[in-house]
């Protein structure tokens, strides 16, 4: 089992940052690749970026140039940068461990609104 916490959510205004924050613990060692999603109301939940545990990123085209996703594996901590941040981007925000091919682990999410 591996669990994980999000933390850094809030209230921005637009053009603002924030960064993200999830701690995972338990049987890491069988995670390759951890992400991050969001759901907006009324809307599905959408992969926003992933990393491999070797570094590789990839990012939904909408928050390409502006948000970062990175990894500290020796601390087992992932974390998203986010800058400009717009109201589309208002949403909660969960981070999500993958194993063997499936997104299996999945935090509580954290919410980030973007409103003046």
């Amino acid at each position: 089992q591996v669990q994980l916490v999000e933390s850094g959510g809030g209230l921005v205004q637009p053009g603002g940052s924030l960064r993200l924050s999830c701690a995972a613990s338990g049987s890491i060692f069988s995670i390759n690749v951890m992400g991050w999603y969001r759901q907006a109301p009324g809307k599905q939940r959408e992969l926003v970026a992933g990393i491999t545990s070797g570094g590789s990123t990839n990012y939904a085209d909408s928050v390409k140039g502006r948000f970062t996703i990175s990894r500290d594996n020796a601390k087992n901590m992932m974390y998203l940068e986010m800058n400009r941040l717009k109201p589309e981007d208002t949403a909660l925000y969960y981070c999500a461990a993958r194993e063997r091919g499936l997104w299996n682990y999945w935090g509580q999410g954290t919410q980030v609104t973007v409103s003046s």
